[in-house]
């Protein structure tokens, strides 16, 4: 595409991530991030992607997408669409398919819901299921309660074992929070001992207008996240085998992939942001998950095509946002494998809360003391890898 007689290469649509049931949720984790945005919406109380919603964007990204493309269905929580609205979605992906072209399912879920029919479910569809657990019982109950004040853990193991029995591709996806953070090896060996052994964790910072630094009291301090990743990385290598690892840690195997000097598959370690769309129950479409807010609203796909909210001049900013980086990230050695992390990880002045706009990020202190700790192992793993393939990326 020539735009100002320049040539302008326009993002593909590879993946996009939907919240069929919105912020709607049967839990009430005391750190989520996703409720609050019924306020985006307040012409109902219930969110509920429609038949015709679910045609219509179906439609739109086989037809707009690649030859591959990646649904990730999200929340809120997505099991309150019942069985029906996955196996209609699944059905309209069939129809509106072009010959050759692969489609992948992820499915995030709290597991309150799940019983043996959602697990043939996702098993016969063939949906890569990321379960949020956050470890033993006393971890996880710490915050992730039910509406009622209830604990939930007992509730999610059973979902865990459930779709475990059934074959379901399942991962682990953890919060580490203010607690879980003193748990690393609990954690891990949790999740390893009962067939997870697939992981993803995820740091938690919220804002809180209220307390003195900005920060509400249960994100992770940054010492004590990068003392827990280094924990992690520990466990994770002293379980390789043969030179291979047994474990999945999403975000070392990330890593890896720019040790080999290729990019990273997940977001937070690219250099720009803006690869994907997320879509709410209504088809209104914004740049990033955590950014689902009106002034990074793209449009509706009842309006337009998702393709061009994509590349509309809106998207491109925001994809920019990443890239504006401060001296201090150009000179730091570990740029090119963080590439100054997430942005909501950016943080405004004391008392100011979480912000885009200055261009550092709050865990910075935890990667420089990971990549310290990890980096000789990580480029002993990339040689082996390249000698393994042959040299050849």
């Amino acid at each position: 595409m020539v735009e100002g007689g320049k040539l302008r290469v326009l993002k593909p649509l590879e993946s996009v991530l939907v919240k069929p049931a919105g912020p709607d949720c049967n839990m009430a984790c005391k750190y989520c991030f996703y409720l609050e945005k019924s306020r985006l919406f307040p012409e109902t109380r219930v969110h509920r992607m429609s038949e015709k919603t679910l045609k219509l964007m179906v439609k739109q990204i086989m037809r707009q997408g690649t030859d591959n493309i990646s649904f990730g269905w999200q929340g809120g929580e997505p099991t309150l669409m019942g069985r029906r609205f996955f196996e209609l979605a699944f059905n309209y992906q069939h129809i509106f398919g072009r010959p050759g072209q692969r489609v992948g399912n992820g499915f995030q879920t709290n597991g309150i819901l799940i019983d043996k029919d959602w697990a043939m479910m996702f098993k016969e569809y063939n949906f890569l299921v990321g379960l949020s657990l956050d470890g033993p019982k006393e971890i996880h109950d710490r915050y992730r309660v039910l509406k009622s004040g209830r604990p939930s853990w007992e509730m999610v193991v059973r979902a865990r074992d459930i779709m475990l029995e059934r074959g379901v591709a399942v991962n682990a996806l953890s919060v580490v929070s203010d607690y879980s953070v003193k748990f690393p090896r609990e954690i891990y060996e949790f999740h390893k001992k009962n067939g997870l052994t697939y992981m993803q964790f995820i740091p938690l910072l919220e804002k809180d207008p209220t307390s003195p630094d900005g920060i509400a009291s249960f994100s992770v301090k940054p010492k004590d996240y990068g003392r827990f990743l280094c924990d992690i990385f520990d466990l994770w290598i002293s379980d390789f085998k043969g030179g291979m690892p047994t474990t999945s840690v999403r975000w070392f195997d990330s890593l890896l992939f720019t040790y080999l000097g290729l990019e990273a598959p997940e977001c937070t370690l690219q250099k720009e942001c803006g690869r994907y769309v997320v879509i709410e129950h209504n088809g209104d479409v914004y740049s990033c998950d955590f950014f689902v807010e009106n002034r990074w609203k793209l449009g509706n796909i009842g309006e337009g095509k998702i393709i061009d909210m994509l590349n509309s001049p809106l998207q491109d900013r925001f994809g920019k946002i990443k890239a504006t980086l401060p001296e201090k990230c150009l000179k730091c050695p570990w740029i090119i494998h963080c590439y100054g992390d997430c942005p909501k990880h950016r943080i405004n002045t004391p008392g100011r809360g979480i912000s885009i706009d200055r261009p550092i990020s709050y865990f910075c202190e935890s990667y420089r003391m990971f990549f310290a700790h990890a980096d000789k192992k990580f480029k002993e793993l990339a040689h082996n890898v390249a000698q393994r393939q042959g040299g050849v990326f």
